[in-house]
């Protein structure tokens, strides 16, 4: 083996083949990562054998040499326009040789900008000593290389190496994210990493995705960037993914964005977004200070180096530092990114307005108040106050609580409304489910209305709890009032999730009532024309219409229809359901 190899070392037979990774917002190419082959149909033609047969005979350089010089070979044409993710060992990082091969002067001889290329660093690999590896690092980053953790959740280092190296990007480890929709514990660890890299600046990619489920529950989360089989394969061509694949990933956003009342969980801080020039770093104290004389009600400038956010300086702290002695003297000549902040709270365009707040508060006292810069597709995009940003969730929150119901909190009629137009209208293929509770009169009556609204509250709880366990994609639940609720859900089993309903909530309603009235069955209380007759237990009816058909012309048209489904359920004296 250790012959072949060199054989292929001298004669350069490697073949470089492209994958794109591709922005779960809009269905965009951030960037390819190169991956390397050995000849067609040789033994080392697999990358695990040739550089498990490099690094047993000492040639892990000579052969990550060689992949780095044909991937950049192939991809100059592409690079000004699109990132290149080269994976790195961490030892070959190390190496003196690496250090002075690949330099920020070596790239700009082959006409990349450093800014283009991001090194994957291998999680698999253990790395000896932090310090030495995070100035090789540090090194890297000051000559313009993003860097980014790969295989993260697979190997030694874990949080640790995210703690110490400060990646641009983390990607996922395909393990991670393999039926990702079937593991509760897999999706607990991918929503902690995704708070995580928000309130770090940081970018996640998803890696493995080769199913529908798989896209959508990480959609769901809020992960920035994937790349796997389903959205395109390794190619040696720099390829799109297909208009289907795109459509699968602005389909879905368009579904979480079809809320047509705005909380604080799905307003985007980008729709609060206020364009300030920014300034570049190279700028000196004389030209900030001229700004912030300029205008008084600016209290901070982005500093922003060739379309990215680099640091932030605020007025006060600016000042501050011209009150030491020499300031003045010392940085009104000199570059402001000897004064910036070069780690303020750098949010994505698509974050909400609730999170944002969350991340903000976290910051320590004396940053409390600075600017929040704003970025989309990774270039700056403008800021937002502390003080604007509290004045939107305080709006949309008082808009919410107006069209909610007081006791659930659940959407109230005019939303339930839209949303059934809506999905009428883009003819999704949903269920619209029509609850209503059976003998609950007779309890309100008897038990008083308190207790009737500690039933309400059951139901909501109960419909909510089994329309998530059911079903991987976002819900609709909606109190109409008194004890009527809409649902629209994508549930693939459409029976089991009633089923579900039914049996919760005939386990759990009886414990609302005495233990004689529980033993019965039944409560003796006076009907409509006031003569007393026995009301069993209450039940719940479900009628539920399947809109695949697309066959109603208007909301109304579908309410109808439910209505008479569920007046058909109300004959029985039990929890069913009927489906059109």
């Amino acid at each position: 083996m250790k012959k072949l190899l060199e054989d292929i070392i001298k004669s350069e037979n490697i073949r470089t083949v492209f994958q794109p990774i591709v922005s779960l917002v809009d269905g965009t190419i951030l960037g390819y990562e190169a991956l390397s082959r050995g000849p067609e149909g040789s033994p080392l033609e697999r990358p695990d054998m040739l550089f498990k047969v490099a690094e047993a005979n000492n040639m892990v350089w000579e052969l990550e040499y060689l992949c780095r010089i044909k991937a950049l070979e192939k991809a100059q044409k592409m690079m000004p326009i699109k990132m290149l993710f080269l994976n790195v060992d961490p030892k070959v990082m190390n190496d003196e040789k690496f250090t002075s091969g690949f330099t920020k002067d070596f790239m700009l001889k082959l006409g990349i900008d450093p800014g283009n290329i991001i090194f994957e660093i291998t999680e698999r690999t253990c790395i000896e000593d932090y310090k030495i590896f995070k100035k090789t690092i540090d090194n890297y980053i000051d000559q313009g290389f993003r860097i980014a953790i790969d295989d993260t959740g697979a190997g030694y280092s874990g949080l640790k190496m995210l703690a110490e190296i400060h990646p641009h990007y983390i990607k996922l480890d395909m393990d991670l994210i393999r039926d990702i929709d079937k593991k509760p514990l897999n999706q607990a660890l991918v929503k902690a990493l995704a708070e995580f890299a928000v309130s770090v600046n940081m970018k996640i990619i998803a890696e493995g995705i080769e199913t529908i489920d798989e896209l959508n529950i990480l959609i769901d989360f809020g992960i920035h960037y994937g790349q796997g089989y389903l959205l395109q394969r390794p190619a040696p061509e720099f390829l799109e993914i297909t208009i289907n694949n795109k459509n699968l990933i602005l389909n879905k956003q368009a579904q979480m964005q079809k809320q047509y009342l705005q909380t604080s969980t799905t307003l985007s801080i980008g729709e609060i977004a206020r364009f300030d020039t920014p300034i570049n770093s190279s700028a000196t104290g004389n030209v900030i200070n001229e700004v912030f004389s300029s205008c008084a009600s600016v209290q901070g400038i982005p500093i922003v180096d060739g379309g990215i956010p680099v640091g932030l300086i605020m007025r006060s702290e600016f000042y501050a530092h011209l009150a030491t002695q020499f300031g003045v003297a010392v940085f009104m000549n000199r570059p402001i990114k000897l004064l910036m902040n070069t780690s303020p709270l750098i949010v994505d365009y698509n974050t909400s307005i609730a999170q944002v707040s969350k991340i903000a508060i976290k910051r320590r006292e004396k940053n409390l108040y600075d600017y929040i810069i704003i970025t989309k597709n990774d270039q700056y995009y403008g800021i937002t106050t502390v003080k604007n940003l509290l004045e939107e969730i305080t709006q949309v929150e008082l808009n919410s609580a107006k069209h909610s119901n007081p006791l659930t909190g659940l959407p109230g009629n005019l939303i339930i409304e839209k949303n059934i137009k809506n999905i009428l209208d883009t003819k999704e293929a949903a269920y619209v489910i029509y609850f209503d509770l059976d003998n609950f009169k007779a309890y309100n009556d008897t038990y008083g209305f308190e207790n009737g609204d500690k039933i309400l509250s059951l139901t909501a709880a109960i419909i909510q709890e089994c329309l998530a366990s059911n079903s991987s994609q976002e819900n609709f639940l909606g109190h109409i009032g008194g004890d009527d609720f809409v649902a629209i859900t994508y549930t693939e089993d459409i029976r089991k999730l009633c089923d579900d309903i039914m049996q919760v909530f005939d386990n759990r309603v009886k414990n609302y009532y005495t233990e004689t009235d529980k033993n019965n069955g039944y409560i003796i209380a006076k009907n409509r024309h006031g003569i007393e007759e026995k009301f069993p237990i209450i039940s719940i009816s479900i009628a539920v219409i399947n809109n695949a058909d697309n066959h109603f012309k208007s909301a109304e048209e579908l309410s109808t229809k439910l209505s008479t489904l569920k007046k058909k359920c109300k004959l029985q004296c039990y929890s069913c359901y009927c489906i059109e």
